[in-house]
């Protein structure tokens, strides 16, 4: 079996040492072996491994998540799954860009002529960046709202430090917990998972899915339908679930 040093590994995975290193000590990628001299030497699986972890980061997932992940039986199920909803935005986009270019292709080739363009042509572009734009910005607008109902919070928090009185802190804190509440509410009312057990599209209760960790990608949940319990795929689903 092949040994590797770091700087091996960091080459072969196109990363830097410095980033092979971080994950030994945040507990992801730990040496197989050590020499005599105190260097980390790597298998061929834990080659295999870092590879792993650089591909759920580029994915987006938490470092934490992806610890989760990779002790789980199903690290394969959820990598899977993961990469299956990413191909899907992905046709989705490119479909949607195709539209939007046949679209200009038939205004640019009737410019000189504005009446032969057809209504529903410029109907179809609206709809299209309309579409993108709600896309895009539903997350930001959460994340802009979070920012914004922090900053009276953080605002009392330090107010007290340097001395100031500590109940305007506390009421504050107590009313913004319900506005917080709200914003998840509203981001995971169009949200749905996938279970890596049995395949599963399902929505949890909003309850248990605010008890939850893990990112807008995958997130430790139990399945409704087979009751496994594990990291599930997160995936947009608008409406009720059948």
């Amino acid at each position: 079996m092949s040994k590797y040093t770091t700087g091996e590994m960091a080459k072969l995975c196109n990363v830097s040492v410095r980033t092979v290193q971080f994950y030994d000590a945040k507990g992801l990628l730990y040496p197989s072996a050590l020499t005599e001299g105190g260097r980390r030497l790597y298998t061929d699986d834990d080659l295999t491994k870092l590879r792993l972890i650089c591909t759920l980061k580029a994915i987006g997932l938490s470092l934490s998540s992806i610890k989760g992940i990779l002790e789980s039986e199903a690290s394969g199920k959820v990598l899977s799954l993961l990469l299956d909803e990413q191909m899907k935005l992905l046709v989705n986009e490119i479909d949607e860009r195709q539209a939007q270019l046949e679209t200009i292709k038939a205004i640019k080739e009737n410019v000189h002529n504005m009446a032969a363009i057809q209504p529903n042509s410029i109907i179809d572009i609206e709809h299209i960046m309309e579409n993108n734009k709600k896309v895009r910005n539903k997350f930001r607008r959460l994340v802009v709202k979070a920012c914004i109902l922090s900053i009276p919070q953080y605002t009392l928090l330090v107010w007290w430090i340097l001395g100031g009185p500590w109940v305007p802190f506390v009421l504050c804190f107590l009313v913004t917990i319900p506005f917080g509440v709200l914003l998840a509410r509203y981001y995971f009312k169009d949200s749905a998972w996938i279970c890596t057990e049995c395949g599963s599209v399902f929505r949890p209760p909003f309850k248990k899915v605010l008890r939850t960790s893990g990112t807008i990608k995958a997130r430790w949940l139990t399945c409704t339908k087979c009751g496994h319990a594990g990291y599930c795929v997160e995936v947009y689903h608008k409406g009720e679930m059948p």
